[in-house]
């Protein structure tokens, strides 16, 4: 390891942050608590009218907490092994050991456990006794929980939501089968080591309440329940990792991310329930008056998704699907407000109606429409996967949002182009705007989308889609060469976040080295430096796309007071204020290294690389690269660029994948199996396609 032997991947501290907002959180798809709350949450499970709509606080039977009161120097101990999903509490002394590991099922999410194991040491033969501490009571504020007959040695309660998100509108039914917990759990002095597992099992109906408890008990017989979800955990990194040779805090940094963000993306093959997206701060949170209520925003879209799709085409494929489910309510919204087509909530949760408790956002930061839009974009891209669009709703989405971009501009006879009125950007200290140039951007590339994925299904493309993606004002200053945000930004204003510098990346609006130079240094200064998290990680991939590669990681340093010992919980400004557990700063992080460092672009023919990174980074290995159903890996150093096809496509054989060096046209195929280094670090840029 770069920074002698500790482990980038565990977060192992002898004491508990004083916030407990700041304890490490394990959930997984469909199930999620931080330790030692007394709540977790149900994926999709909302209690409350409209503006008051949060997830339902569900009464946790895994918070439990292990002492021994009369003990003597004891050394304690705290860890999150990211490698293995676990969070585990260790008490030892010179006579024993205690452990207690909770966990969120990574493959059979309708379970949490946990578990305490006592093991003495050689000379020991007293009785050692851990008591448990737990405070649980089954009763909500967001449920009518009633008691249910035992089974299995189980305790049962259900319950359904209190109040609809919309009148008529869904009220979900919760199941909960949890083991009962003794108030203190006793070695004896002929036992050498003991282990004793709890289980709780949450669905939506009792027969999989039931049949999910069955399944826990049984591995638990087996001796296999935590084995089994560490193998699932195994599977999870085997398949998408991002190594780096590099500082310590970077790694750890890297590791902590993708764990947070993987534990919010459903497993591989059929969850066995409908997926309801990921909140800015996952399911650990999102109770009432908390981390946004736990409602969806661009946050996934545009900030989570680009690192799924990477990685876990299949994962991506269910966040879409969940935009589709809401395609109804987005067709209201649009219709509420005037409009043709479909106007996606900034804030969604049940339904796809707007839940946003401050009707300003809700009604002007409509560019989530469009960034809704450029993730499926983006999936079409690396997949080619036309069944989601043909058979599955995509294509409806697609032409809906079209409708709607068309139906929001008005012609300005003035300057004989289309105009957006009445916005918000991305900066939210201004509202109100006409032609936000991010808006308008990300507009006029939904109508190019849909009017290529059109031609490609051989649908004859409206002509309004065409004339109002090409005449559309995206805002530029011909004199000094840069974006204005809006019509009549005055340089220097205060900017909230990143906005205008999204132009370049994500959204690859076409532009000059020397304008996207500018746009940096524009809005570099201006920026609010406490602001959300997510912000400084767009302008360290801006500056590596010009490789300024020192100003890249100037700006990537500051990401780094967003992050809390000593489990990585990333809040959402550098003051400790708004989200915690901030997957969206985290997910702008992952991309500045997997799109930054990588210099990785999604086009619509290929894959795109560019590498750039700092001196004190040696090497970078992305692995599990999922591109046209293959499975490549990159190794890069500073010398040169190894791409290896590690898993091909089952089924009739598909034209080999090839690396095109941009300069020489050099071309490399790419077969499984093989490694091929297209060329060195200086002469690396180039893309991967058929």
């Amino acid at each position: 390891m770069a920074d002698g032997r500790e482990d980038p991947a565990a977060f192992t501290s002898t004491s508990l942050p004083s916030d407990p907002r700041l304890l490490a959180t394990v959930t997984n798809a469909y199930l999620g608590t931080r330790v030692y709350r007394d709540i977790l949450h149900v994926n999709g499970v909302y209690n409350g009218a409209v503006g008051d709509t949060h997830r339902a606080d569900i009464p946790s039977p895994v918070n439990v907490r292990m002492t021994v009161p009369s003990a003597d120097s004891l050394a304690e101990t705290f860890t999150l092994n990211t490698r293995t999903g676990t969070f585990s509490h260790v008490l030892q002394s010179t006579e024993y050991a205690a452990t207690h590991q909770i966990y969120a099922h990574r493959s059979l999410v309708h379970l949490m456990a946990f578990s305490i194991t006592i093991q003495r040491s050689a000379h020991a033969t007293q009785p050692i006794t851990v008591q448990l501490q737990t405070p649980f009571v089954p009763k909500s504020q967001d449920l009518d929980l009633s008691r249910g007959p035992d089974f299995q040695g189980a305790h049962y309660v259900y319950g359904r939501t209190l109040v609809p998100e919309v009148e008529g509108g869904p009220r979900p039914t919760v199941h909960m089968l949890w083991t009962p917990v003794p108030q203190a759990l006793t070695l004896r002095g002929e036992e050498r080591e003991r282990s004793w597992e709890f289980l709780t099992a949450v669905a939506e109906s009792e027969e999989e309440v039931k049949r999910s408890y069955s399944e826990g008990l049984a591995l638990i017989a087996a001796g296999s329940l935590h084995s089994s979800h560490v193998h699932a955990w195994a599977m999870v990194w085997r398949d998408s990792c991002i190594d780096v040779d590099g500082p310590l805090p970077l790694r750890q940094a890297i590791y902590g991310c993708l764990y947070y963000l993987l534990s919010a993306i459903p497993p591989g093959g059929n969850p066995g329930f409908l997926f309801h997206g990921i909140s800015p701060g996952g399911l650990s949170n999102g109770s009432r008056g908390e981390d946004y209520w736990g409602h969806v925003f661009w946050d996934q879209d545009t900030w989570m998704f680009p690192n799924i799709l990477l990685f876990y085409p299949e994962a991506a494929r269910a966040i879409l699907e969940y935009r589709i489910c809401m395609l109804e309510g987005a067709l209201r919204n649009a219709q509420e407000q005037g409009y043709e087509g479909a106007k996606f909530p900034w804030e969604s949760a049940a339904t796809g109606r707007e839940v946003c408790p401050e009707e300003i956002y809700g009604d002007q930061e409509i560019h989530v429409t469009g960034d809704v839009l450029m993730a499926f974009e983006q999936y079409y891209c690396t997949t080619q996967d036309q069944k989601l669009f043909r058979e599955d709703g995509g294509w409806k989405l697609v032409g809906a949002v079209a409708q709607y971009w068309c139906s929001r501009m008005v012609w300005s006879e003035e300057e004989q182009c289309y105009h957006i009125k009445g916005v918000m950007p991305p900066d939210e200290y201004h509202c109100r705007v006409d032609n936000s140039v991010y808006t308008n951007a990300v507009a006029q590339r939904s109508l190019n989308f849909a009017a290529d994925v059109a031609r490609d299904f051989l649908i004859p493309v409206p002509e309004e889609w065409v004339d109002c993606a090409k005449k559309v004002k995206v805002p530029f200053d011909a004199e000094r060469k840069y974006h204005p945000e809006y019509d009549g930004y005055r340089p220097g204003e205060p900017v909230k976040q990143a906005d205008v510098v999204l132009l370049g990346f994500p959204l690859m609006h076409p532009m000059s080295s020397e304008v996207r130079r500018n746009d940096l240094e524009m809005y570099e200064p201006v920026t609010e430096l406490d602001g959300p998290a997510m912000t400084w990680s767009m302008f360290a991939v801006g500056w590596l796309e010009l490789k300024e590669v020192q100003r890249a990681q100037s700006q990537l340093n500051k990401c780094f007071s967003n992050i809390t010992e000593p489990f990585k919980i990333w809040v959402e400004n550098s003051d400790g204020s708004g989200a915690v557990n901030f997957l969206t700063g985290m997910g702008g992080f992952l991309q500045a290294v997997l799109f930054g460092y990588t210099g990785f672009r999604i086009t619509r023919s290929s894959l795109c690389f560019d590498p750039a990174f700092p001196a004190d980074v040696n090497e970078l290995k992305v692995t599990g690269v999922s591109y046209f159903g293959n499975r490549l890996k990159f190794t890069i150093t500073k010398e040169e660029i190894r791409i290896e096809v590690t898993e091909s496509p089952r089924g009739p054989p598909a034209s080999p994948l090839e690396a095109v060096l941009q300069e020489s046209r050099q071309r490399f195929a790419l077969r499984e199996g093989t490694v091929s280094s297209p060329g060195s670090a200086s002469q690396s840029t180039g893309n991967v396609g058929r």
